[in-house]
């Protein structure tokens, strides 16, 4: 075959391979190593956050359904807090309050990508300099400690356990976006066995009770009307496991423990399906408990039940209170250990109002509506939207009755005591920006985020009603469409999420939709549509670096590589590390024969993919063209070792050694690409 035409096959091998190809770049970002100071003795302390778990499904907290017996057993060692609360429905969000005792709007995590500020304090960092081991263990790649993730997350932590990446072809979403319980807890109690001296901090992560509601037998079936229930059950078994770890181990009673969810699940209440959008109760109240340590006197709030109002952002000034460590001034936390010790007088704390404050600014960020913010005090849940809303707690839990009609003062009342709030726990810093790539949009896709930020609206979020945006209440079926739509296309169901996903931008034309549906029609190989929906999403928003990426895919696909080049640039340049667009860029130029340019462009995707094949391949058949023959022979046996049942390597290695001299090498790689070629099914042999 004339090299030419080797090469031409070659290179379409290449461009069939990197169609469907995603580059896993796993990482396990471990913090930077920090000299510790010497250890002293101190309580051991655990964090475990359920994420998704609703406060009314313990069994502590009156539950009949029998699904938490772990957590209600740990729960007579400890506080229970009855009415706690979430300062967001956001994973990253809610964490960022849990780890730094801060506000929402003074960390400024209210997005996937935002980085944690590193004047923040910060729960790990904290105990580390006084001495205390400290280890993360998640579940979940919404907190992967990277962009654009959760950055910023691992600080302080001398492990942080996740290292998650996008699921592939025959992949288990297992296995790459997520963990079940019982690895997570696997990979703590391996750590642990590995430091057995303390004081030790460790936060484990579960995950299990976010949709798709996907529990492993036996909760599979015995669940299996109600899989949010077996998912429930199953993270308490794990839950249950590592606390009778601890307890083998003899380090249960000198550790202080708190279990908390990051926030809860609407299953459909007031409208929505899963959480995010809205601020009721479904999503935002969450269970709560502390175990101090058995031999401290006030370990006697075992069993106690504490009725006062609390929120997630006490949790960190109550641990280091009950570890003997200094509160940091910047923390906004109120310390909730005098509640566990009984210490304040009944009268005085009955008539003492702890109001609650949450916030969401997903349904702005992701579909351009107006933020949301909740007030909860007195007697009173207060939200402020377009539309503000008003309920009387005590005579309606579940918030059916809106009473910001009927009793306007009182919502003008608890408007300004919000917005007084506000005032006065705002960072008043610039915040920072949220990076999400490409991959990082499919990976959360997984999910079931949008997590695009394409469609951010130019409101401010700081005050929903001034900022004359769509309220989420008349949008939330378009919410719930996308989510399902987005779910659909994970689980492989791609003409369903095409079809759902076709019905959303009917029905809401102003949501930027065209590069995700040319994606979508993309994976499909539905080229012929995919490209006119990508140049209209080009024309939408020209600066995406993802739709440019998008529309280089399907014009490859449709043979015009000479046209892609300029997209893949585009894509490049704007997001240098995306290796997937400079995969494709690679083959782009070699397909228009621009040999500098594919050299240097596989030069550049070897230092972001050390082990790509094709990359090797390419580069050394390219350095033969250009005549550098010794300079090929390295990069060619390196294919050969990452691929040796591939004859192509060998091929042009042939070519190399005849070239340099060396006919004996030369004919030996020829009678290996033979005998390879002949193994091959469908290939025929040189």
């Amino acid at each position: 075959m004339p090299v030419i035409g080797r090469l031409v096959r070659v290179v379409s091998l290449t461009v069939r391979l990197t169609l469907c190809l995603t580059v896993y770049l796993k990482t396990t970002a471990p913090a930077a190593p920090v000299p510790a100071p010497p250890v002293f003795s101190s309580p051991n302390i655990v964090l475990i956050t359920l994420d998704t778990t609703r406060a009314d499904r313990m069994g502590f907290l009156g539950s009949k359904l029998g699904l938490t017996p772990n957590l209600d057993a740990l729960a007579l060692d400890s506080a229970v807090f009855t009415r706690a609360y979430a300062q967001a429905p956001f994973t990253p969000t809610s964490h960022a309050t849990i780890l730094t005792g801060t506000y929402p709007q003074y960390h400024q995590v209210d997005t996937f990508g935002v980085p944690l500020g590193k004047d923040l304090p910060y729960a790990p960092e904290i105990l580390r300099a006084r001495g205390y081991r400290t280890a993360a263990f998640v579940g979940s790649i919404a907190l992967e400690p990277n962009p654009p993730y959760a950055p910023g997350f691992d600080r302080g932590f001398e492990t942080y356990d996740a290292g998650f990446h996008n699921e592939g072809p025959g992949e288990n979403r297992y296995r790459t976006v997520q963990r079940r319980g019982e690895e997570v807890v696997a990979h703590a109690l391996a750590w642990l066995t590995q430091h057995p001296k303390g004081p030790f901090f460790i936060w484990i992560h579960l995950y299990d009770a976010h949709d798709p509601y996907d529990p492993p037998e036996p909760y599979k079936t015995r669940y299996r009307s109600v899989p949010y229930d077996g998912a429930i059950a199953y993270e308490d078994a794990a839950v249950g496991k590592f606390v009778r770890q601890l307890k083998l181990r003899g380090l249960y009673d000198g550790t202080v423990m708190a279990v908390t969810a990051d926030h809860g699940e609407s299953l459909g209440a007031h409208g929505e399906d899963t959480h995010g959008i809205f601020l009721y109760d479904e999503t935002i109240q969450v269970p709560l408990l502390m175990k101090l340590p058995i031999k401290l006197p006030q370990a006697s709030a075992g069993g106690k039940r504490i009725e006062t109002r609390v929120e997630l952002v006490d949790l960190l000034p109550t641990l280091l209170q009950a570890v003997g460590v200094e509160i940091p001034k910047e923390v906004q936390g109120e310390s909730l250990l005098a509640f566990m010790k009984g210490e304040l007088d009944p009268a005085m704390e009955a008539g003492r109002d702890r109001a609650a404050y949450s916030q969401t600014e997903y349904p702005r960020t992701e579909f351009g509506w107006s933020a949301e913010r909740s007030l909860r005090t007195g007697q009173y849940l207060y939200i402020q939207a377009p539309r503000r809303e008003l309920y009387d707690q005590k005579a309606d839990p579940k918030a059916d009755h809106d009473l910001a009609w009927s009793s306007a003062a009182v919502a003008d009342t608890l408007a300004s005591q919000l917005q007084a709030f506000r005032q006065r726990t705002t960072n008043q810093r610039e915040a920072p920006k949220a990076a999400l790539d490409p991959a990082a949009q499919e990976k959360l896709g997984a999910l079931g985020y949008m997590a695009s930020g394409k469609n951010a609206s130019k409101g401010s979020g700081a005050d929903p009603a001034a900022d004359q945006l769509a309220d989420a209440k008349d949008k939330i079926e378009i919410a719930n469409m996308v989510h399902r739509a987005e779910v659909l296309q994970q689980d492989a169901h791609t003409d369903e999420s095409i079809a759902l996903l076709e019905q959303v931008m009917a029905k809401e034309p102003a949501l930027s939709l065209d590069a995700k549906m040319g994606d979508w029609l993309m994976r499909k190989h539905d080229y012929q549509k995919a490209l006119p929906v990508l140049r209209k999403a080009m024309q939408i928003d020209p600066y995406s670096p993802m739709t440019h990426f998008q529309l280089a895919k399907g014009l490859m696909a449709s043979g015009d590589f000479a046209a892609a080049v300029p997209e893949l640039e585009f894509a490049v340049a704007k997001l240098p590390g995306f290796a997937d667009a400079h995969i494709f860029l690679e083959t782009a130029y070699a397909r228009t024969n621009r040999v500098p340019e594919t050299i240097k462009e596989c030069q550049i995707v070897l230092g972001l993919a050390p082990d790509h094949f094709p990359s090797y391949l390419i580069l050394g058949r390219f350095l033969e063209i250009s005549g550098d023959f010794e300079g090929a022979v390295p990069k060619l046996k390196k294919a050969v070792a990452l691929e040796p049942k591939a004859p192509e390597p060998h091929t042009f290695l042939a070519d190399a050694y005849d070239q340099l001299g060396q006919k004996a090498a030369a004919a030996q790689e020829r009678a290996i690409a033979r005998r390879l070629g002949k193994a091959a099914p469908g290939e025929r042999p040189e």
